[in-house]
C-alpha cells in the first residue's frame, strides 16, 4: 500500500518541507511570506488527521503508513523549527529540547518494539497534547503579526511554544517511566 491517498497525503507532509523553508527566500514581503508559510504549514498539518482518517474510512492502513506518517509529522515540526530559530522567533534551546525528545522516543519506541514491549510506550494524551500545542505555537510563530488585528500570534506563539517545551519534557519522562521495568529487566 505505497502509493494509496492516505499515503500520498502522507508523503506531501515530507514535500511540503522544502517549500515552506524556500517561502522565506523568495523576493516578497516579510507579512506575506509569513502568511503564505502559515497557510501552508496548516494545509499540510491537517493533512495527518485526514490521511487517519482516510486510511481507516478506505480501509487502506498499512505498517508502511504507520510507519510513515509519524516520520512525516516530526520531519514537518523539526523543519519549521529550525527556520522558526533562524528567523529569530524562537529560542534555539525550545528547539533542541523538542527534536531531541523526538529522537530520543522514536528511538525508545524502536527499541521497546524489537523487544516486544512496544505496548508499554505508545501514545498517551500528554503526547497528543503536546502535539496539539505545537501544531498551533508553529503556525502562530510563523505568522508573526497580528490576527484579527488583536492576536499577536508571535507573543502567543512564543508562550505557546514554551507550553509545548514544557509538555515535551513531561511526555518523554512519562514514556521513560513506562519503559524502565523493561530496561530494567532487560540490563539484568
Amino acid at each position: 500500500m505505497f502509493w494509496t491517498l492516505p499515503t500520498i497525503m502522507t508523503w506531501a507532509r515530507i514535500v511540503a518541507i522544502p517549500l515552506i523553508v524556500g517561502v522565506f527566500y523568495l523576493p516578497l514581503s516579510e507579512p506575506m511570506r509569513n502568511l503564505i508559510a502559515t497557510v501552508m504549514f496548516i494545509v499540510f498539518a491537517a493533512t495527518d488527521w485526514l490521511d487517519g482518517f482516510l486510511a481507516r474510512k478506505l480501509n487502506q492502513t498499512s505498517a508502511f503508513g504507520a510507519f510513515l506518517d509519524p516520520v512525516a509529522d516530526k520531519f514537518l515540526v523539526c523543519a519549521s523549527l529550525l527556520v522558526l530559530v533562524h528567523l529569530n522567533r524562537t529560542d534555539v534551546f525550545v528547539a533542541l529540547i523538542i527534536i531531541g525528545r523526538e529522537i530520543a522516543i522514536s528511538a525508545l519506541r524502536e527499541w521497546m518494539a524489537q523487544i516486544g514491549a512496544g505496548k508499554s510506550v505508545a501514545v498517551h494524551m500528554v503526547g497528543k497534547i503536546k502535539t496539539t500545542v505545537q501544531m498551533i505555537a508553529i503556525p502562530f510563530l510563523l505568522f508573526n503579526g497580528m490576527l484579527f488585528g488583536t492576536i499577536d500570534t508571535g507573543a502567543w506563539g512564543q508562550w505557546l511554544i514554551w507550553i509545548s517545551a514544557v509538555l515535551t519534557v513531561w511526555s518523554m519522562v512519562y514514556y521513560l517511566q513506562k519503559a524502565i521495568p523493561e530496561i530494567r529487566a532487560r540490563a539484568k
